[in-house]
């Protein structure tokens, strides 16, 4: 085991708690949500509504349960808290798998932290538990929390229907695309011996405003395709298809299943929807600039497209700030992306190949890492 110096912190036990606290608040507040479209007599919204909840949790429960099937033929230790396949099985089955991991790393956290002579394994250990529930939640917040965004804001500014409920849930979605984004890339910088962490404060919150300020204008942007026609959901499925197919032609491994695989690829198509990921660590340059130029086109025609072919709608008249918001916030976005790059970014020591590669492209060394290291090094680059 490699002497990283990186320590489980009770700083990072408050922040598995914290997650535990968005992951069950933004469930739960768009459940209720469901439930009021219901009552109110909207049921395609109540159903969309529960379908994103439903879907999201469905597929982290599949990769939540395939993990640990991997990681009990990996390991002789038993990493999931003495629970037998049947009720790990169970635990899935009925959808409280992700709570279960949360629970479990709390628990051995909060034992590994009371004692003053945790050995580096363990924390290595804690810091693997922490990524895997880390990658769950992206795959949820990009299934869930950001699609469901675009549903109610189009709800709003479609139907102009709007209560304290839809609001919240409305909140609680963008805390969690924030938290869930820079969580994600704080522990899978610590989860990899080789890698360096990255510095909290100022760097965390510039990385985290490129992230915000070219996700927002791109949900508005995909709000308003689908306030000019529904029919923009086609449009919508052919840039994921896109993304899609562009994870086959990357020939990712991060499963070990054939299956699962596949199924990674579409959720990396979904992602790529949003916001632009490395899929495979390599040098992005070229790939990054021409994702934000295509965004931004994308972007800006929405509100033009609405200007000129539903004139009549009465949100034409804030065509131009909605302009000038998409295309500050974008240049926003991708100023912080330069700064924190340029400046912010823990460059690498000194290695065979020499690169700090833009977006998390640090390649892993010739290191003889544990098969579960594998599953982070072949997962998303942000």
């Amino acid at each position: 085991m490699t002497n990283t110096g990186k320590r489980f912190t009770w700083f990072r036990w408050l922040c598995t708690v914290f997650g535990l606290l968005f992951y069950l608040a933004d469930i739960g507040s768009d459940f209720l949500l469901s439930v009021q479209y219901f009552k109110s007599g909207h049921v395609t919204w109540a159903a969309l509504t529960l379908m994103f909840v439903l879907v999201g949790s469905l597929c982290i429960q599949i990769f939540s349960y395939a993990w640990f099937k991997d990681d009990k033929e990996n390991y002789e230790e038993d990493d999931k808290g003495g629970l037998s396949t049947c009720h790990l099985i169970s635990l899935h089955v009925l959808q409280i798998g992700i709570f279960t991991r949360y629970v479990h790393l709390l628990k051995r956290s909060f034992k590994a932290l009371r004692s003053e002579d945790t050995q580096e394994e363990e924390q290595f250990h804690l810091f693997g538990l922490a990524t895997d529930l880390s990658m769950l939640r992206m795959f949820e917040t990009f299934l869930e929390s950001v699609p469901q965004l675009v549903l109610q804001v189009y709800i709003i500014l479609e139907h102009n229907h709007r209560f304290n409920l839809q609001y919240i849930s409305m909140a609680v979605s963008f805390l969690t695309i924030a938290w869930a984004t820079v969580d994600y890339r704080r522990c899978f910088r610590r989860s990899l011996p080789n890698l360096k962490e990255m510095p909290s404060g100022i760097p965390t919150a510039v990385y985290l405003s490129y992230k915000i300020f070219t996700i927002t204008p791109r949900i508005l942007s995909l709000t308003l395709f689908i306030m000019l026609s529904t029919f923009s959901t086609v449009a919508m499925a052919c840039i994921w298809l896109v993304g899609t197919v562009w994870a086959f032609v990357e020939e990712t491994d991060f499963c070990t299943s054939r299956v699962l695989e596949y199924l990674y690829r579409t959720i990396v198509g979904v992602i790529l929807l949003f916001t632009f990921f490395n899929i495979k660590g390599e040098n992005a340059k070229v790939h990054m600039t021409v994702y934000y130029i295509f965004s931004v086109g994308q972007n800006l025609a929405a509100p033009i497209l609405l200007f000129l072919l539903k004139p009549e709608s009465e949100w034409t008249d804030y065509v131009l700030p909605i302009i000038f918001f998409i295309l500050v916030s974008h240049s926003m976005g991708l100023g912080f992306l330069g700064l924190y790059y340029s400046l912010l970014h823990p460059h690498q020591p000194c290695r065979e190949k020499i690169a700090d590669e833009i977006d998390g492209m640090d390649q892993v060394d010739g290191m003889n890492h544990e098969p579960k290291t594998t599953r982070f090094e072949r997962f998303l680059r942000i």
